[in-house]
């Protein structure tokens, strides 16, 4: 095809193609973003309330099926059409262009006025920036297209830990399958991605059951929780997607970026350092640097020891 071919053949015009996918894939993940805690919660709630007729006795079928937020309409990551949250206009077409458009209506709502949150270009543009940096480290080509996937899924991931200090099932159990199933076709010793099926396999059981290694016991001897079972799946995914060898830099780098990040947000909000501190944004962003600079890190710093034998 030739457009393939065009992409194949001008590096420049496979990053630029990367960036404009990235802001639009990007102005979709803030869909995702808002929404996917919404319609968990609303599963949530209406489990809730079905074991709570259950336990009553009154039977499953016994009341009405409306939905958990009183309300019959349908929630989910197509419909309803985005909306203005103050006073509900649609957002025609052309207002929702990523980016431009937030700076053409100068980040505020064209019905009422009201002001729009910044970090709807923010996610726009690093998710079209990251995409981009992508591009150019792998070159047009299968180990991109796996990359681009990653990426998307951890800058999801990480916006709604922030938020909600919640890492989805939805998201990082299908991040985990993703990346064994890619396996499948990554050579042998590639040292990028996809990684070989034994390496992700190995990186995936080692990702989670370190983490939830490191849980119970901390439990135990604490009698507290120091994260959730979503970071033990996300370390799992970042083993199916990179392999074991990238598990130690990773959780190196996290836990140092999540320390020091800790003590700043500490000191400048004044909160008690029993303050709960999300560590996906951390894991998500050792992997995202792990995937495009791990193995030369890696192999320079095994270098070293080699020279020096």
């Amino acid at each position: 095809m030739p457009v393939i071919d065009a992409l194949a053949a001008s590096p420049a015009l496979f990053i630029g193609a990367c960036l404009v996918a990235g802001l639009i894939v990007g102005s979709f993940l803030n869909v995702v973003i808002h929404r996917l805690p919404i319609m968990l919660e609303r599963q949530w709630r209406a489990q809730c309330e079905e074991l709570a007729r259950e336990s009553a006795g009154s039977g499953p079928q016994s009341a009405p099926t409306a939905s958990a937020s009183g309300t019959d309409e349908r929630f989910n990551l197509l419909v309803p059409r985005s909306a203005c949250p103050a006073c509900k206009a649609p957002i025609r077409a052309h207002q929702n262009i990523p980016v431009l458009s937030y700076l053409f209506l100068k980040g505020r709502c064209a019905a009422c006025g009201a002001r729009i949150s910044p970090r709807y270009p923010i996610v726009e543009a690093l998710t079209g920036v990251m995409s981009a940096v992508v591009a150019w480290k792998f070159g047009f080509g299968w180990p991109a297209a796996a990359a681009l996937l990653l990426t998307w899924f951890l800058i999801a991931l990480t916006f709604i830990d922030v938020d909600h200090q919640l890492l989805p099932d939805n998201l990082t159990l299908p991040l985990v399958w993703l990346g064994l199933l890619f396996a499948l076709w990554g050579p042998e010793g590639s040292g990028s991605i996809p990684v070989d099926l034994r390496s992700s396999v190995i990186g995936a059981v080692a990702g989670y059951l370190s983490l939830w290694s490191v849980y119970h016991l901390f439990r135990l001897l604490t009698g507290k929780e120091g994260m959730g079972y979503g970071d033990f799946k996300l370390f799992a995914a970042l083993g199916a997607w990179l392999g074991w060898q990238m598990l130690l830099p990773v959780i190196l780098v996290s836990a140092a970026v999540g320390a020091v990040t800790g003590i700043v947000v500490l000191a400048i909000t004044g909160r008690d350092r029993a303050t709960p501190i999300p560590f996906g944004p951390f894991l998500a962003a050792a992997g995202w640097l792990m995937l495009l600079f791990g193995p030369e890190l890696v192999s320079g710093y095994l270098g070293l020891f080699r020279h020096g034998s």
